[in-house]
């Protein structure tokens, strides 16, 4: 009996340690990285950000990610949510919010960019997904996100996204992925429409 208490004692003892010995590799990982984690997340959101705003960050050769979002976007609390402003010189042209819903397989977030007269949406993009790669996948590609920049919002009450060849159509869906576009159609006519009511004061 003392015999077989024995031989469980050892590997449970092996497992603790191999346990801690983990844990705690991975929490100074953690901690040594956070900062770089954090730096990506937030260069990620500005690129998204240059997109959705059509500032093409390739144009300015040798000038940093950061030093262009600085020099177009300035960022504001408004009812206590963050307002993403485009200006050209001292000239404000567009506004950025977060775009968030369901898709087929998982949320969706992004943002999406509108004109100071909310007439014209300027572009869209997408941070994260979990749509199918290849199908859904494709909302993330530029063939797709191309379409949506410059497209007018007027007369359109709510209904902006409208896919061919229905009547009125003025985006193309995505071939097999029927299910992830309609989803993408949902969150931009419904985040968009919120958005300009809210700030036009229509609440």
């Amino acid at each position: 009996m003392a015999k077989g208490k024995k031989s469980i004692v050892y590997p449970v003892t092996f497992m603790l340690i191999v346990t801690v010995v983990f844990t705690l590799s991975l929490s100074l990982l953690n901690e040594f990285t956070i900062d770089r984690i954090n730096y990506n997340r937030d260069l990620k959101i500005r690129r998204t950000l240059l997109y959705v705003f059509d500032v093409e960050v390739e144009a300015y050769s040798g000038e940093s990610t950061d030093a262009i979002y600085k020099r177009y976007i300035e960022e504001r609390i408004v009812d206590g949510k963050k307002l993403y402003i485009a200006k050209d010189g001292d000239e404000a042209y567009g506004y950025a919010f977060p775009i968030e819903g369901n898709g087929l397989w998982g949320s969706i977030h992004g943002f999406a960019a509108v004109s100071t007269d909310y007439s014209t949406l300027l572009g869209i993009d997408f941070i994260s997904h979990n749509e199918t790669p290849g199908l859904g996948g494709r909302i993330s590609e530029p063939i797709f996100k191309d379409q949506f920049k410059q497209l007018s919002l007027s007369g359109s009450e709510g209904d902006y996204i409208i896919f061919r060849p229905a009547i009125g159509g003025n985006v193309d869906t995505i071939t097999g992925a029927t299910g992830t576009a309609k989803a993408v159609r949902e969150i931009l006519n419904e985040d968009i429409h919120a958005f300009i009511s809210h700030m036009k004061g229509d609440r």
